[in-house]
């Protein structure tokens, strides 16, 4: 069974800086699925915060974050991170990683395989 399990969101004021991780277990190589973040806040559709693709290893970032959120991950510890700085208000969700069994990753949250049970991350302005 895949599990996928998210850590570091917490309260933060604007500007400052979280790590958030997701470690996985159940899969043999955490490089053999497309992974990415996406978070929600109460009456909105889940948002693809970025996306990591196998293949040729290229990263999508949505608009709002560039510059300022950084993907990254260490597959010896099946474990991705989401590197936040500068934080802002708008910023404040609930943060969740996600595999798909695939070499090219989507923004589209129905072709994630499986799902973390996400991490609050709170930006005070």
């Amino acid at each position: 069974e895949v599990r996928l399990v998210e850590s570091g969101g917490g309260l933060v004021q604007a500007g400052g800086s979280l790590r958030l991780s997701c470690a996985a277990s159940g899969v043999t190589f955490i490089d053999d699925y497309a992974k990415a973040w996406f978070r929600q806040v109460p009456g909105k559709e889940r948002e693809a915060v970025l996306c990591h693709s196998i293949t040729d290893g290229f990263t999508y970032y949505v608009d709002s974050v560039k510059g300022r959120f950084t993907f990254s991950s260490d597959a010896g510890k099946k474990t991705v991170y989401l590197q936040m700085n500068s934080l802002k208000a708008e910023d404040t969700a609930v943060y969740y990683c996600a595999l798909l069994d695939g070499n090219y990753c989507s923004v589209n949250e129905y072709e994630y395989d499986y799902w973390g049970q996400g991490t609050q991350v709170t930006v005070s302005s």
